[in-house]
Order: C-alpha cells, then structure tokens, then sequence
C-alpha cells in the first residue's frame, strides 16, 4: 500500500480525484475480475481465453459467464469455454513450474456461468434473472474489500440485470456501496443495455470507447500501423509462437477470422509488470490509457462499424479515450544500442499498441512455458531501484534515476530505457528530456524551471535478451518545486 498511498498524495489529477471510491490493491495481491464473454461469435474470445488462462495465477478469476452479444443473440456457449480450461489442465503443472498461483482446472470449471440466451435488454426485467447475473451479485457481495474488475468480451445485458435486481433489493445506500466495488472495462458496446446501465447507475466506474467500432482502443491491439515493424501480430507469427508445436493451450489457440484478440485489453492492465495501475486509467498501461470526460457523439460515422448498436449521447463522464504522442525508441547498430526515435505518432491507439511488442513476448514466454522446463524457457527480469519511488527535487535541479540494482533470473543480459510520460504528468505540454544518453542503468536529468509545484513520471523499461525478449517496468514519480 505505500506505493499507491504515495501516489494518491502526490497526484491529485482532476478525473481521477472525480472517481475518488477506486481502490489500489497491495502488488502482492491479485485483482480479482469476472468475465462476460460472448465466445463463438467470433474466434478472438477463444483467443483472448487462451492468454488469459496463462495469467490465471496473476489475476483472480471469479467468474467466467457465457452471454450474448449483437453478433451473437440467441445463443450462449459455455462448452467452449471448458474446452479451453479442459486444455489448460493438461498443462497447469508445467505452468506451476513457472510462477506460483496457478489455479486447479477444476476451481475454473466451477467459475463458468450461463446467462440468458437473449438479446440485450430483452433479457433485463424481472424473471429474467440467469445463473450468470445470479453469480455477479453472489460475488459482488463476497465479504472481500477488492474491487471487482468486470471485463466484458461481448455484451453486458448479465450485468445489467444483476444491477436491475440489486436495484429492487436493496436500499440506495446497500446499493450505492455494492456499485462502488465495481470496475467495467468493456470492448466498445456489443448490445443495448450498456447505454441504460450507465444512464442508470451514474457512479459505476466504466471504461469503454462508446461508438463505432474504428474509434475504439481496443482495435491497437491488432491494428498494422504503417512505419513499424508490426510482425508480432501477423499470423505467421501466431502460428509460430502461439499454434504451432505449444501443446494444447496453442491447439485450442484459433486462426484469425475478424480481428486478433479484440478482447484482451479489456483485461491487460491488471497483469502485474510494474507499469500498469488500473485504479488509475489516465496513466496507462498495457490495456490503453483513458480520462474521464462526457464524449460527443454528434459526429459519430453513421457508416462507421458498430454492429448495429444504437449509439446514445452520454449521459455523464466516463473513462474514454486519450491520446498520446509516441515516438518509438531505434536500435542502432553502433554506438547507442537503444535512442528515441525521431519518427512520432499521434492518437488514442497509440496508447495501446506503444507496449503491444513486449504484450506479445510476454504472452509467447507464457505459451513455452506450457511446455517447456524452467532451465529452457524465459522470465522476466526484476527491477531494482536505488532511490525512492517518489522523489522531490528543486527547479533547475540535477538528479539521477538509478536502477543499476536490476537483474534477470535466467542470467540475461538488460537492456535499459528510461523516458518521461509527458501525457501524465501536470507538464502535458512538455517532455522531459533524459539529459544523458536514456539507455543506461542509471541516467541525470535535470529538473525543468517551473514557477508553481509540477508532478511528473518516468517509466524505465527493462528488456532481457532472452527468447522471446521479456519487458518489465517501473514508475519513478518526480515532483519539483520552486
């Protein structure tokens, strides 16, 4: 809890002091999160379910339900999601050789959930209660001070009815504590009932990218980005990393039929790298970077993809799309190993594919792991700084950020990268410059001249030369005074 209660002290940025009730949990602790997902509609749920089950020993799964969605309305298929654990339990032990945690196949068994084969909010109102919506409430009114994270693949109309019920149940204030423990992290709106359940309940803390389909976060997940090298999602590169000769979990792994995993962001940032703080979306990570604001939809492509989903102003802010300037470091062949690149790119997809390199190796190294001995597969490296996490310095002032403590378990070699998340800070308008070459274990910077106390961050990321390479994180939060 120090580290989230430094920030907390340090940063008092405007959208996430609006959603004061989020909770930051100890790093040693796992978020706890239920799925809704609408697997079969489209190959990337059992893509996405595949990956997720890798990181079960990392995020604490308390539920996954079968639901529906605008591509999928009057069918539910839960036995595709046993398929998947029926494949994750043929290689759980070899995982287990890995990292600790990872669950019994059988505890995931008893997590699946069917919800109501219906469309929307057909299936909210009274007696449309499902074994899915039934187990929301039963989990959301666990005894246990975590927030829960709703990750929805599809579409939300389970949620929507376990809310509908709570609504009738409970008292305003029994109700208003049970919403303040949820967290919805939903991949753009798949049916109706989400614009009526964020009318309806105007506290719940929601992420979503609200219209069409092209406007939405999620899509850097797969999308080819011209000027970079974009191999890690071809599917060649599944198929070599993930399908192919990985055992059962790569059988199970589906070609690309629409769009690789749009659904795994919903999830990315509780992964524990070092980088990611759900609690706080505005600062980023793996999943994409949001603020909380009310969108306009006025302009919305009336051609743009949405599945047919009826898109509706907002009614009050939500966690949405933000947008980040990203210049991609280059190797060099001599001299400097690792430099900025003079070659930026501007947008709100920028948020997420900037990681989506080290996402991809991340997941390749769980996928040996399936298969392979500790002594022949990868792991992260572990940072170590030799300061602080949070320090102060004075205008003008120089200062080094050292993490030369920094190691690999498997005996690799590190590379370092340090540089200064502008689009986080209270200097949004100023990149703070790495005042030496950014590559190295320990760096100088020099604190900018500033007239009034300014926040910001440096993340250094750290890349062992193992195969495939593995990056781990770390925020470094300065504050300068005059």
């Amino acid at each position: 809890m120090r580290l989230a209660l430094t920030m907390l002290l340090m940063f008092s940025i405007n959208a996430c002091a609006v959603q004061s009730n989020t909770l930051d949990i100890p790093k040693s602790s796992n978020h706890r999160m239920l799925v809704l997902t609408d697997i079969e509609a489209d190959p990337d749920d059992a893509q996405t379910l595949v990956r997720l089950l890798l990181y079960s020993n990392q995020i604490d799964l308390q539920g996954i339900v079968a639901t529906t969605s605008v591509h999928q309305q009057t069918m539910v298929a839960p036995e595709s999601i046993y398929q998947v654990i029926d494949a994750y339990a043929k290689v759980r032990d070899n995982l287990a050789q890995h990292e600790a945690g990872y669950p019994e196949a059988q505890a995931l068994r008893s997590l699946v959930k069917k919800a109501q084969p219906l469309y929307g909010m057909q299936a909210v109102g009274k007696g449309m209660d499902s074994e899915g919506s039934d187990w929301i409430i039963k989990i959301l009114e666990n005894d246990d001070p975590r927030p829960l994270w709703l990750s929805a693949w599809g579409g939300v109309n389970t949620l929507a009815q376990a809310l509908f019920k709570l609504k009738q149940d409970k008292s305003p204030e029994e109700l208003s504590a049970l919403v303040k423990k949820l967290r919805v992290y939903t991949i753009s709106d798949q049916d109706d009932s989400a614009a009526w359940i964020r009318k309806t309940f105007p506290d719940l803390f929601y992420i979503v990218s609200p219209g069409g389909y092209g406007a939405s976060i999620w899509t850097g997940i797969s999308t080819v980005v011209n000027g970079i090298d974009n191999s890690t999602i071809s599917n060649r590169w599944l198929a070599e990393n993930i399908q192919q000769d990985h055992g059962p979990m790569g059988q199970e792994y589906p070609d690309v039929a629409y769009g690789m995993e749009g659904d795994t962001p919903s999830w990315l940032n509780l992964i524990q790298n070092g980088l990611n703080m759900p609690s706080k979306p505005n600062w980023g990570g793996w999943g994409g970077r949001y603020e909380f604001y009310t969108p306009d939809h006025s302009n919305t492509d009336p051609k743009g993809f949405t599945g047919g989903v009826p898109v509706e102003q907002e009614t009050r802010p939500i966690w949405t799309n933000a947008i980040d300037t990203y210049a991609p470091p280059v190797v060099g062949e001599y001299n400097r190993s690792l430099k900025p690149g003079e070659k930026s790119f501007t947008g709100y997809r920028e948020t997420l594919w900037r990681w989506r390199d080290a996402v991809q190796n991340d997941f390749a190294a769980r996928m040996d792991w399936t298969i392979k001995s500790y002594d022949d597969a990868n792991h992260p490296p572990v940072i170590n700084l030799k300061h602080p996490e949070s320090i102060t310095v004075k205008s003008g002032q120089s200062f080094h950020l050292d993490a030369r403590g920094s190691s690999d378990p498997d005996g690799d070699s590190l590379q370092f990268y340090w540089f200064n998340y502008a689009e986080i800070g209270s200097m949004k308008d100023q990149v703070v410059k790495i005042n030496s070459a950014e590559n190295m274990a320990r760096v100088h910077v020099v604190a900018p001249n500033v007239e009034k106390e300014e926040n910001i961050q440096f993340i250094l990321q750290v890349t062992d030369r193992g195969a495939p390479a593995l990056t781990r994180y770390q925020r470094v939060f300065v504050k300068i005074v005059p």
